[in-house]
């Protein structure tokens, strides 16, 4: 579903700040880099002038100081470089962290549903973490192999224009071999995170379906699959290591054979009374350290490798088109509709008394797997303050237009008007502002049970949650946990029963008191005790909505006014409730 292709920039750039402080860090490596030189010309002056001019020690003390400045600016400059290149990351991964978050919640269920749930995690903590080294290391690593040779390569054809054709000649080849070790390692870095997004993946469904695994006898079974690929990431993360011990080997053999051939050249000439000895020693001095930044860029490549999969695989996530979901800007008056979305408590007040009907105008929507398409010119109208059941068998389209109202689609063809303005020009969070759902299981986060019910209203008061837990027949059970509302109720409301989770639901929907309610089957899978107590706080909390009911079960579908029927994607109301429809076509949904 992601796009493949994916931006190699830097992602520093995602962020000003992050980019400023990466610019500083490899101004302080390059600083670093500069004192080097400094301090090779001032000892090799230091050598000729006691060894060769006969000066004392005192008469070099100037020399000295100022070898000693340029050590500590160089220390200076490497603690710097290194404290300044992680803030830069840091801040770098906490803003790509971010977008990535926002542009998940931007997409919505819908188009996350074909991708598993362990391979988001794994690009959200593994990925992102994955950068940090990619940041605060590869990228000064790989502007600084460029400056820092490029600078002291000046400095030795000023010195010494002989030794400079050397570097010159050596340099490209050490590069060539560089990138040729590098394609390989590029490959492998990019297959062990894969792998590793597929093992996250892998282990997070099998914790989440441990009870059914045990159930069928097959938890050894998994057991074993899971150590087979945890040795094949194993097998590749060796290869990725070997591949850049390869790479720093022939990166020192060949510098230092470049090292000799230089020493061998100035030596000769410094015989023959060619060249001076504080050049001559300068040069020798500065050509290990000519090819030092390329050593550190080979050393940090397999980490950049890393970064640059991790990269990859976010960007891919983020180069996922959201679609229309974004809304325009209103052509008409809706200042009722857009009133209430910075008063959430006050909604029901707002827009209850207001006659809004919501029409489908023959809307169409297909997905790409389905040959047909689920909805075709449906037309239809949900009437304000009526309960409006919708019907049909399963892979009708009921669940496509519960997504369209909640605007995780927007239709392909048609539009859905609330009154007379259309859906798609009310700002999105505006319009879920004033919608109330509740499905056959509603999401309960891991925590206490008064955060999972002011997730609806978190401004509500105490009294407020407790009268809405009330209202949802949830209070009792509430106040008889060990903690009570402080109570943590585990990841998806393991702690609770079915129906407990239900009636939390509930509670959430009381909470928001929005005008418009959906209801997604919200007795299914309950025991009779628990339907009973559910039915019950459903009654009172569909009183004076405009409430929009999915359900199988007829005996909550005859509390209904109105009933539409989908079949063959095509829509039919029946005002009047479920007597309006022919015994046959109601065995459609039974």
């Amino acid at each position: 579903m992601f796009s493949a292709g994916a931006s190699n920039l830097n992602p520093a750039a995602t962020d000003a700040g992050a980019r400023r402080l990466l610019s500083i860090a490899i101004f302080f490596g390059f600083t670093a880099g500069a004192m080097l030189v400094a301090q090779a010309w001032l000892f090799s002056l230091i050598i000729e002038s006691v060894f060769l001019q006969g000066q004392t020690l005192a008469e070099t003390a100037s020399l000295f100081g100022w070898m000693l400045a340029a050590m500590g600016v160089r220390a200076a400059a490497l603690l710097m470089e290194t404290i300044v290149g992680q803030r830069s990351a840091n801040r770098a991964k906490q803003a790509l962290r971010q977008r990535l978050i926002e542009h998940l919640f931007r997409l919505g269920p819908i188009p996350l549903q074909n991708e598993r749930t362990g391979d988001f995690i794994a690009v959200a903590s593994e990925g992102v973490e994955a950068l940090d080294a990619y940041i605060s290391q590869y990228w000064p690593a790989r502007i600084l192999a460029v400056l820092s040779p490029l600078f002291t390569l000046l400095v030795v054809f000023l010195l010494d224009p002989w030794t400079s054709l050397v570097l010159v000649v050596a340099a490209p080849m050490l590069i060539l071999m560089l990138a040729l070790i590098g394609a390989r390692a590029k490959a492998l870095t990019e297959q062990r995170f894969l792998e590793l997004s597929w093992m996250s993946a892998f282990f997070l469904d099998m914790l989440q379906g441990l009870t059914t695994l045990k159930l069928f006898g097959r938890s050894k079974e998994q057991a074993e699959t899971i150590r087979q690929i945890s040795a094949h990431y194993s097998a590749t993360t060796m290869k990725v290591l070997a591949t850049a011990f390869q790479t720093s080997l022939v990166m020192e053999w060949a510098s230092t054979a470049a090292t000799a051939l230089v020493a061998l050249e100035v030596s000769y000439r410094l015989m023959a009374g060619h060249l001076a000895l504080a050049p001559a020693l300068t040069v020798l001095l500065l050509t290990p350290e000519f090819f030092s930044p390329l050593r550190t860029f080979a050393l940090r490549y397999h980490a950049g490798s890393a970064g640059k999969a991790a990269l990859e695989r976010i960007h891919a996530v983020l180069a996922t088109p959201v679609g229309q979901l974004q809304p325009t800007p209103a052509p008409t008056t809706n200042a009722h509709l857009l009133k209430a979305a910075s008063k959430p408590q006050s909604l029901g007040c707002d827009l209850l008394t207001l006659p809004a009907p919501i029409h489908f105008v023959h809307v169409s929507y297909a997905y790409a797997a389905r040959e047909q398409p689920v909805l075709q010119d449906c037309t239809f109208t949900i009437l304000p303050h009526r309960r409006t059941a919708l019907i049909g068998a399963s892979g009708a389209g009921k669940s496509t237009i519960l997504h369209l109202l909640l605007r995780f689609l927007d239709p392909q063809q048609g539009e859905i008007r609330i009154g007379d303005v259309p859906l798609a020009h009310i700002p999105i969070d505006a319009w879920r502002a004033q919608v109330a759902w509740v499905g056959q299981s509603s999401y309960l986060f891991q925590g206490a049970v008064l955060d999972n019910l002011r997730l609806a209203r978190p401004t509500a008061s105490d009294e407020e949650i407790v009268a809405a837990a009330q209202a949802a027949n949830a209070h009792e059970f509430i106040a008889a946990l060990p903690d009570g509302y402080a109570t943590r109720i585990g990841e998806q409301g393991v702690r609770l029963s079915a129906g407990q989770r239900q009636r939390l639901a509930l509670a959430r929907a009381f909470l928001k008191d929005a005008p418009f309610l959906l209801l997604d089957e919200p007795t299914a899978h309950l025991d009779p005790q628990n339907e009973h107590l559910v039915l019950e706080a459903l009654e009172r909390l569909m009183q004076g909505r405009t409430v929009l009911l999915v359900a199988h079960r007829e005996g909550i579908v005859n509390t209904a006014d109105d009933v539409i029927l989908l079949k063959d994607g095509r829509a039919t109301h029946f005002k009047g409730g479920v007597n309006a429809i022919r015994s046959s076509e109601l065995t459609s949904f039974s």
